[in-house]
Order: C-alpha cells, then sequence, then structure tokens
C-alpha cells in the first residue's frame, strides 16, 4: 500500500509549488492592473484557491496558477476600469522597486515601463493580459487561448490589435538608461530652481505633466500640456515646494527615476517619459498609498 502524505506535508508541498512561482503570478498581476497593492491582492487569493483546491487533479501547477492568476486579474481590472473614472485627477501606474528583478519575474521586460503601462490601461482588460501573457512572459498562443477562455486564433487576434494600438498612440523607442538618468538628473535641477530655458530646453513641444495626488494630497488635478505651459507650471510651485527636499536615485518600473523626501519620509516619486525631441511625459506620483513600498529605510 503507497505511504499516503500527511496534510501538513501536503500543504507544504503546495506553498513550495507556490512560491516558486510567486514572482511571476505577481508580474502577471502589476502587468494588468497597473497597481502593486491590487495585484498583492490577487496574488493571495491564487494562493487561497490554490490551498483550497484538489491539486492532485492538476498536472501542471505553474500554469494552473497562471491561469488563476490572469483571470482573477481580468475580472479585478473590469471592475477597477469604473472605479479609475471616478478617481480624483490623472491615474498614474503604482512605481514599483525593480532595482533586484528589471524584468519582475518575466522572460522580457515588456509591459513594465510607465509608458506602456499608461497605454495597456485604456486597453479592454483581457486584451491587456493577452498582450502581457505574449509580450512580457512568451506564453504560447495556444495556452494564452486557455488561459483568457478563448479561441487561439482570437488570441493571436487580441494580441495584434494591442501592439497596433500601442504602436499608434505612442512609439517608445528603448532608451539607454544612463541617457535617462542625465536628463532626469537635468530636469531635476531645472524643475528645483524653476530655470524656465532649461526647462524647456528639456521639453518636447506637446510634453505632458501629470501629478498624481488621488485627492489625497495637493496635486494637479488636471494634465498640463504643452513647453511653456509645464515650464511656467514647475517654475511656478518651485519657490514652496522643493525647500527641505533631499533628492534620491530609484530604479521603478525598469527606469530610472527619483524619490522626494521631507521629513524623513517619500511623499513623490518622479519619473520621465523620454521621445524623440526629448522629455514627453512628466510623471508625479504623489498619491501616499502607492509609495509605501518605496519610502527609504533609516538604518
Amino acid at each position: 500500500m503507497p505511504e499516503q502524505q500527511s496534510p501538513d506535508n501536503d500543504l507544504d508541498d503546495a506553498a513550495a509549488v507556490f512560491l516558486q512561482t510567486r514572482s511571476r503570478l505577481f508580474g502577471i498581476a502589476y502587468r494588468v492592473l497597473g497597481s502593486a497593492s491590487d495585484a498583492e491582492d490577487i496574488v493571495q487569493e491564487a494562493w487561497l484557491r490554490w490551498q483550497g483546491y484538489d491539486r492532485s487533479s492538476v498536472q501542471d501547477p505553474a500554469a494552473f496558477l497562471a491561469t488563476t492568476t490572469t483571470r482573477l486579474a481580468i475580472n479585478f481590472a473590469q471592475s477597477a476600469r469604473a472605479r479609475r473614472e471616478t478617481y480624483v485627477g490623472p491615474w498614474l501606474p503604482e512605481p514599483i522597486d525593480t532595482s533586484d528583478d528589471p524584468a519582475l519575474g518575466a522572460e522580457r521586460g515588456e509591459a513594465l515601463g510607465f509608458a506602456v503601462l499608461l497605454l495597456l490601461e485604456k486597453l479592454p482588460p483581457t486584451e491587456r493580459a493577452a498582450y502581457v501573457l505574449r509580450e512580457a512572459f512568451d506564453y504560447p498562443y495556444p495556452q494564452i487561448a486557455e488561459i483568457i477562455q478563448s479561441s487561439e486564433a482570437n488570441a493571436r487576434q487580441l494580441v495584434s490589435r494591442a501592439r497596433k494600438h500601442l504602436a499608434t498612440e505612442h512609439h517608445v523607442e528603448p532608451v539607454d538608461p544612463e541617457k535617462q538618468r542625465l536628463l532626469l538628473d537635468a530636469f531635476v535641477a531645472a524643475a528645483k530652481t524653476g530655470d524656465l530655458a532649461q526647462l524647456e530646453s528639456l521639453f518636447a513641444a506637446d510634453v505632458v505633466s501629470y501629478s498624481d495626488g488621488g485627492g489625497i494630497v495637493r496635486a494637479s488635478r488636471i494634465p498640463v500640456h504643452g513647453r511653456e505651459t509645464v515650464a511656467k507650471f514647475i517654475h511656478a510651485f518651485a519657490e514652496r515646494f522643493w525647500p527641505g527636499v533631499s533628492v534620491r536615485p530609484l530604479e521603478v518600473n525598469g527606469q530610472p527615476a527619483v524619490g522626494l523626501d521631507r521629513d524623513g519620509s517619500t511623499f513623490a516619486v518622479v519619473a520621465l517619459i523620454l521621445g524623440e525631441d526629448g522629455i514627453d511625459q512628466v510623471l508625479w506620483m504623489m498619491n501616499p498609498e502607492k509609495l509605501t513600498g518605496l519610502q527609504e529605510v533609516s538604518v
């Protein structure tokens, strides 16, 4: 008679399998949702379902967990769209530290940068998920079709449609991190002094500044458009915004950024989206609920 495994050992095995795939599960959920806190909730729900499932019937645990996570994320994203319609001010993705894992559990670092995440937010959740599974995690189309409960032909169409949408909306060329860091440093230096001429020299003509305070902290509730207008906007608040602020370099979402700290706490993260003619978008992430994972640790 074969020896039966004790419930405790069985649960230990289940936890070990889950932990092996956890980074990937979080990477899928985060890319679909643009929120680390929501992604953590999805991953936790996937664990609870895995814990309570008849695991003896599962031939490929990694595939089961990816499918569960993706479907949960799609369902959550459908309800999140309605909530974001009432979000106070511009919504920006939650910045995540990628200094230890630049690709965040993926085969490639695709669909992780702010430029792509902002565009993915405009896509229907199932289309977004299909794109993420293919472009970031290199899932084969038959498996994507199974995960999103569709045909292979439709899965291919969804990914193709997403690629075309992203290419049409905004063609983002990979930027050398060193160049991006230099431009970011130049921007911060000009912003701190309110140097209009220097700011304008860094901006593309149609630059946009987005400030995400979520209605919790004071921030512009509308995007600010245009080279001169954005420069004047940043110049106008320089004297009261920057005193007492320390700036520290970060790597978030696979790209250089800066954390702005005051009184020992990070109150903003600033990142740039670059184009051929300079800075296309300035992202001021100031919603404190999105910055909890990036607080500076004092030792």
